[in-house]
């Protein structure tokens, strides 16, 4: 549409006269964006609700599993041992006596690497260039290939080589990051490396000395862990091969299990952590005898229960508010014109009222309420010491318009946790079908179906808008909205022929009466 300019011949504002006709000409649209904006508010307050049921699902997977009602707690007669149980572990007391703790095997320099007439070595310089520092010597030339054996997954060689450029450091930390299980580490204040394993336990049974070869393929099993090659390790590293003993003054301590006793039972472990029925031990230091206690703790399923009521009660809440929120008919959604017109304060205060009433006596969420409340009062018909909510300190208020809020005598619920957690478990999530369903499943089913019905009328932010009802209103609002704009901009067109028409009809007016006069004139 090119740029029009009226009211030359008349002197008429017809770009104003045209503007206010087509304000009355969008009254129509307007309604329509207001019912669109509508639709989408009311979609979008459908979708605030499955979100909290959603929430609320989530704490039913919790709720219906027999480890959130069988939690137990541990505890220790000393410090010496400790322990925590998972809900398979039997409640009882059990004695254990530790007599070795696991240890890693290791080894360390004898002495000192540096030489103590001369400057100690820095760990981060290269040791081709500190060879007169060391208190060994190295071998040969650069790069060098170092080799030793660990127990790890089975019985490994590993090789690093060694180049000009490499520190003490370098080296080490080569050894530490190799998938190896052993780390290697330079302490600066004993000028001493410490070669140990990564795990505790003892993984060598013992086996024959062996005269160590420059290659690695000829590393042999001995009694030790760490086997390595000569001149590197003992040169540069000070360290021995071989089992540490009183003559060498060096060499390897080997790595040792934890042997314990069980209720008099002797056994041993790998590490000093080891997990006997469901009751996972943690070895400190050895003790004669300590006594571990497993009980229910009954404690924590309460809180969890309580979480549980206070969240349903939370929705119950929201749901039953948006049921009976008022509905303020003379509030409609607000067009741009109105908004330009009025402060951010005013648009806050005037939407508040809009939006409310939008869920107002809205069938899908009535019937969640009411399934909702059935689904807590039914009878569970199951083998166990509890059958209905109420014998365990639940119920709903006395109040049916407050939907189904949940009372619960606290002393009632904990009493019943300590005499049977096992029975409120079948309570809750009884897997059966009919009489024998568990509250919780019941609950579940409520929930399950309430949100399918809001997915049907509101979708989710996922679905096109085609696949759920208000978004097939929403598509049909658009294609109305869309028609009608096209028929105001052919109607604005008609307005402006229609003006122009008239200004060229008044153009020749005016063009006629001025000859006349002119001729009029000349007589």
């Amino acid at each position: 549409m090119g740029m029009r300019v009226g009211g030359l011949a008349t002197g008429m504002d017809i770009d104003g006269i045209v503007k206010d006709l087509m304000e009355a000409e969008r009254i129509p649209l307007d309604k329509l964006e207001q019912d669109k904006t509508k639709l989408e508010w009311q979609r979008d307050a459908y979708r605030d609700i499955n979100k909290l049921f959603l929430e609320l699902d989530q704490m039913m997977l919790d709720m219906k599993l027999s480890q959130t009602y069988n939690t137990k707690t541990s505890t220790s007669s000393n410090s010496a041992v400790t322990s925590t149980a998972t809900s398979t572990a039997a409640e009882g007391s059990y004695r254990i006596a530790v007599k070795s703790l696991a240890t890693s095997a290791i080894n360390a320099t004898v002495g000192t690497i540096s030489n103590p007439e001369g400057d100690k070595i820095d760990p981060f310089a290269s040791l081709s260039s500190q060879v007169d520092k060391l208190k060994g010597s190295i071998e040969g030339d650069f790069p060098k290939t170092i080799a030793f054996r660990t127990y790890h997954n089975g019985t490994e060689t590993h090789t690093i080589e060694v180049t000009e450029d490499d520190s003490l450091n370098d080296v080490l930390t080569k050894i530490t990051n190799q998938d190896n299980g052993v780390r290697a580490f330079y302490d600066v204040q004993s000028d001493k490396v410490i070669m140990e394993r990564t795990s505790a336990g003892k993984f060598n049974p013992g086996g024959p000395e062996i005269d160590f070869e420059v290659s690695p393929d000829d590393l042999e099993d001995n009694d030790t862990e760490i086997n390595f090659m000569p001149n590197f390790f003992t040169e540069v590293f000070g360290l021995v091969q071989g089992k540490k003993t009183e003559d060498s003054g060096g060499g390897e301590q080997g790595g040792t299990d934890a042997v314990f006793e069980y209720n008099g039972v002797e056994l041993a472990s790998k590490t000093n952590t080891t997990t006997l029925n469901g009751i996972t031990f943690t070895f400190n230091d050895v003790t004669d005898n300590t006594y571990v206690n497993i009980t229910n703790d009954t404690e924590a399923v309460f809180d969890q229960i309580m979480d549980f009521v206070n969240k349903y009660n939370e929705i119950i809440e929201k749901v039953n508010g948006k049921l009976n929120e008022e509905v303020y008919r003379d509030y409609p959604p607000l067009t741009n014109e109105q908004m330009n017109e009025m402060s951010e304060r005013e648009i806050e205060l005037w939407e508040e009222k809009a939006m409310s009433g939008l869920l107002k006596r809205d069938p899908i969420l009535s019937s969640a309420l009411t399934q909702m409340r059935q689904a807590w009062s039914g009878q569970v018909n199951n083998n166990g010491a509890y059958t209905h909510f109420t014998q365990i300190g639940i119920n709903t208020t006395a109040n049916y318009m407050e939907g189904g809020i949940l009372e619960v005598d606290e002393d009632a619920l904990k009493s019943a946790l300590q005499e049977d957690a096992n029975a409120v478990y079948q309570l809750f999530s009884n897997k059966a079908e009919g009489s024998e369903r568990g509250l919780m499943n019941r609950l579940e089913d409520a929930i399950d179906q309430t949100t399918a019905g809001i997915n049907r009328q509101a979708g989710r932010t996922t679905h096109q808008p085609h696949q759920y009802a208000l978004g097939r209103r929403l598509e049909g609002l658009d294609d109305r909205i869309a028609d009608f704009e096209r028929r105001l901009q052919q109607t604005e067109d008609r307005y402006w022929r229609q003006f122009s028409a008239m200004e060229s009809a008044i153009q020749r007016m005016n063009e006629q009466s001025n000859y006349l006069f002119a001729q009029f004139n000349q007589q």
